[in-house]
């Protein structure tokens, strides 16, 4: 499934610096932070700056992995953001359409949660002001 995105009026490191103390200020636990980019110049290989940030809260997940234990595979919530050829980009995949792949549709109400929790933070870290 395609992802959603937005562009962002600020570099990717500056993205992710915001997206971090936007998550801060509600106390959302960062699991990992994966940077593409580094790990490929670490190889010897070209890739704009790329990176992942995952993160989230065992009390909204959790009662999704009752439901069904593979959305654990989808789990935690995660955010990426990309230099899209001078264009930093932000980008994620809507946890209300894992009802679709997973056993999880009697728990909209927490997907739907999720969902407008990675919207807020979206615009929250490219707003310009």
């Amino acid at each position: 499934m395609p992802l959603i995105t937005a562009g962002s009026p600020h570099s990717v490191r500056e993205t992710i610096e915001r997206l971090l103390s936007a998550l801060e200020a509600r106390g959302m636990e960062v699991f990992a932070r994966i940077d593409h980019g580094a790990g490929a110049r670490t190889a010897g290989l070209e890739l704009r700056d790329e990176e992942v940030v995952v993160f989230g809260n065992p009390r909204a997940g959790t009662p999704l992995m009752q439901a069904d234990p593979k959305v654990g595979y989808e789990l935690p919530l995660r955010l990426l953001v990309w230099d899209a050829g001078g264009r930093t980009t932000i980008g994620y995949r809507p946890p209300t359409e894992l009802m679709d792949d997973y056993s999880v549709a009697d728990r909209l109400d927490i997907l739907e949660g999720m969902t407008g929790l990675l919207e807020q933070l979206v615009a929250e870290v490219i707003a310009t002001s």
